[in-house]
């Protein structure tokens, strides 16, 4: 029986981060480490780190800048920053291989977290993630198109509109309106999830967070990073997220990632362990499995009833 999730005081580079763990007496393979997406946090694990502490040691945490981590204005949120906390948390907290799993800009976090930490992580699972490949990356072409970047580039730096911007974001009626559009079943939009959103929000740092995100660099290309990863992937997609285009991405990922990345393709948004949560984790645990007994990864068939039922594909490799 895993024990209950509890706080892990911690700091990075002299701020305070947020995190909770949670194992069982006896937690079988690899540690997890849990990561979330931008505007999240760990609350947003809610529905898994029970499940998967039934059998592994599990960590969420805080990225900074994040839910309860610190936001201090100073520092240059981006790529290298999470990389290095999430590295660091791993070889400092965790101390032993861990798979890092995350959802969107969590998932990006991850993988460049994981690509670094070599040995130390024993596979990276991808939800949603967000990220650029380097073909992604050009500039745009035509006055048309240069024109209007320039514009909107312009107007997203105004102190003023991103104030405006800022304070509808974090309205309950806008958090709550957009988690509609991204879930597709609605079930887990509730006041709990609002809230665990809205209330970072209100940390005085946290406009000054909302504004570098005008100017975060888009971070190392996600195949140079597949490139330099030597553990397993996972790719786990919420296919009908809106807001990536997730069929087109999966199609671009498939091009990319390493030979021997194994899928699962559920009918869910973008936060597909939030919104089908049951499905998320059984598949995670299937795949986990897999990788301690060095056995290929279970295919959809081979799930409880209930969870493949909006299972399109499992264990398929990506070229």
């Amino acid at each position: 029986m895993a024990s209950l999730s509890v706080p892990q005081p911690w700091s990075y580079a002299g701020h305070p981060v947020h995190a909770i763990a949670a194992a069982p007496a006896d937690p079988d393979g690899p540690a997890i480490l849990l990561v979330h997406g931008f505007g999240a946090s760990t609350d947003h694990w809610r529905h898994n780190i029970p499940v998967l502490a039934q059998r592994h040691e599990v960590h969420a945490i805080d990225l900074l800048g994040f839910g309860r981590s610190a936001k201090p204005a100073e520092l240059a949120y981006g790529g290298p920053l999470w990389r290095d906390q999430l590295a660091v948390y791993v070889s400092e907290r965790i101390g032993r291989p861990t798979v890092l799993v995350g959802n969107s800009l969590g998932g990006f976090s991850a993988l460049a977290a994981g690509a670094a930490l070599g040995d130390q992580a024993a596979g990276v699972v991808l939800l949603n993630a967000a990220g650029p490949f380097s073909d992604e990356q050009a500039p745009p072409k035509g006055w048309g198109a240069i024109t209007r970047q320039t514009i909107a580039g312009a107007l997203l730096k105004s102190p003023v509109l991103q104030r405006l911007l800022f304070e509808n974001l974090r309205r309950p009626a806008t958090i709550r309106r957009t988690l509609n559009q991204v879930y597709v079943d609605k079930t887990n939009v509730d006041e709990a999830l609002v809230e665990a959103i809205r209330r970072p929000s209100l940390d005085p740092g946290a406009f000054g967070v909302f504004r570098t995100v005008f100017d975060i660099p888009r971070g190392q290309p996600l195949d140079e990073l597949f490139a330099q990863l030597t553990c397993p992937l996972l790719l786990l997609w919420g296919i009908r997220d809106p807001w990536i285009n997730a069929v087109g991405r999966r199609a671009a990922f498939q091009r990319h990632a390493p030979a021997g990345t194994s899928e699962v393709v559920l009918e869910a948004g973008h936060c597909p362990h939030d919104e089908v949560p049951d499905q998320v984790n059984a598949a995670l645990l299937d795949w986990i499995a897999g990788l301690s007994s060095g056995a290929a990864p279970l295919p959809a068939d081979s799930l409880p009833a209930d969870d493949r039922a909006t299972v399109a594909a499992s264990g398929q490799t990506a070229a």
